[in-house]
């Protein structure tokens, strides 16, 4: 990973937009993954729940 040091934030966007735009799908999905596990690592394990409930609906 290589920091580097903008004169500006508009400067940073424009690096920042650069980048992003000479990646490919693959690489942005890789990205999303990393970052997924970092932040919950037994995310690919989960489940979603199966949530059901039925209510009784009010006669009048």
């Amino acid at each position: 990973m290589v920091a580097k040091v903008f004169h500006s934030f508009e400067a940073a966007d424009a690096a920042d937009a650069l980048v992003r735009s000479q990646m490919d799908p693959q690489e942005r999905v890789a990205i999303f993954f990393a970052i997924r596990d970092r932040a919950h690592p037994d995310a690919a394990e989960q489940r979603l729940a199966r949530v059901c409930r039925v209510l009784e609906l009010e006669r009048s």
